[in-house]
């Protein structure tokens, strides 16, 4: 059954999901970030550039001819996964097809609106018998 992950309390998404990426590829494992549009996707490409800065992460959109070789895949497109490890869901919806991956993290800002997406969320994997696990980042550097 999926994991979940809740990562709360977060002054900016991006910095975190920069941080999660990279401990994923250390570790050697493929991550699916599912992100709300182009712009977010061109804001985590340039950032995972820039990060770490004296290493590489090797990425891509989904809806490039080589996502399938690439390791971490930032998807704006509604692509259909082409991994089932790590899912980073940056989107307001819920993902579909979540329970395919063995771990899905939510990323969850102190802005209003996506906190109460985020609930609903919560709400949904919940009421299924997910296990989630909250991780308050309230006092965080990130």
């Amino acid at each position: 059954m999926t994991r979940i992950d809740f990562y709360t309390h977060v002054q900016d998404k991006l910095p975190v999901a920069i941080q999660l990426i990279g401990k994923a590829w250390d570790r050697g494992l493929n991550v699916w970030v599912r992100v709300a549009d182009d712009a977010a996707a061109s804001r985590l490409d340039q950032g995972l550039w820039t990060h770490p800065s004296a290493g590489f992460i090797p990425h891509c959109k989904s809806d490039h001819a080589l996502a399938k070789e690439t390791p971490i895949i930032i998807d704006a497109a509604a692509v259909e996964p082409s991994t089932d490890q790590i899912l980073i869901n940056l989107h307001p919806e819920r993902p579909e097809y979540f329970s395919r991956f063995e771990r899905l993290i939510e990323i969850v800002s102190l802005d209003d609106q996506d906190r109460k997406q985020a609930r609903e969320r919560f709400i949904f994997y919940r009421d299924r018998g997910f296990e989630i696990h909250s991780h308050d980042l309230s006092h965080s550097k990130i």
